[in-house]
């Protein structure tokens, strides 16, 4: 697996890191467009700040694309956990048509396995080894569930019991390696230090027009430069599931786990 740099580094000091970078960066552009003012006429002023429109343009473009990408990957990771509970639930709702003693054998186990699925959405990042061991049961848990379905099937092979169950367990299945694999996708970082580049570069740009004139207006290019700032903030958030202020929403999970607590199938 690629190592990646920016996302094991807290979002906040990225932001802190870009925002010095930034001021920097303008008052360098200041100072040097300072120096050549007294040497610059009218024709080079335009110029410059024809430069400056058409830099912050592709930093706006930049900018909406990279805010898109990571709005989609937020967005399908929701929609894989509201698919993955209502794979979950189309299993428990199967697991009537097994024989007995698999049918609540079955059912049990996966309220267990609607638990694990929980408890792994809400460790956090940081914590490596509370991770591990809950994927490690939840797939050892699947393991299980699959083998009752394997001896259920044998002593009822019909398509329309066991079967049907079956097959809304591979889609369980299924739904949970895809939930996986969508919180593994980032947007690349490739993307963000060139979004980081043009940013500079743009502070750069911003402050060399304006030493280029008599007076310099640092209140605009502060705020410009702050919410810039907020928006790549809200970009590392939206990128990171298990961090940050903006989580993937478990409500789906959650009412699942209600649902099964409340019905007692088995309890006849």
């Amino acid at each position: 697996m690629e190592k990646e740099i920016l996302y094991d580094q807290n979002s906040i000091i990225i932001v802190a890191a870009l925002f010095g970078l930034i001021l920097l960066a303008n008052e360098a552009g200041y100072r040097l467009g300072h120096y050549f003012q007294v040497r610059t006429d009218v024709d080079v002023k335009a110029h410059t700040n024809t430069i400056q429109a058409g830099t912050l343009g592709l930093l706006a473009l930049i900018l909406g694309f990279t805010f898109n990408m990571a709005l989609q990957r937020y967005n399908n990771r929701s929609q894989a956990v509201i698919k993955e509970a209502s794979a979950i639930g189309t299993v428990l709702l199967r697991t009537k048509l097994l024989p007995h003693p698999y049918d609540s054998l079955t059912y049990s186990q996966l309220q267990q396995y609607v638990n694990l699925r929980i408890a792994v959405s809400k460790t956090a990042y940081a914590r490596v080894s509370e991770q591990e061991l809950l994927n490690e049961e939840t797939r050892k848990l699947q393991s299980d569930i699959w083998i009752n379905a394997v001896r259920a099937a044998r002593i009822d092979p019909r398509q329309v019991t066991t079967g049907y169950y079956i097959e809304a367990l591979n889609s369980m299945i299924d739904a949970q390696g895809e939930s996986n694999a969508l919180l593994m996708l980032h947007v690349p970082e490739v993307i963000l230090f060139l979004l980081f580049i043009v940013f500079i570069m743009s502070g750069a740009l911003v402050g060399y027009a304006s030493g280029l004139g008599k007076k310099r207006s640092s209140i605009p290019a502060l705020l410009m430069t702050f919410l810039i700032c907020l928006v790549v903030f809200i970009i590392i958030d939206l990128d990171r599931p298990k961090r940050g202020i903006i989580k993937v929403n478990q409500d789906s999970m959650m009412q699942l786990k209600n649902f099964y607590t409340a019905d007692k199938p088995w309890k006849m």
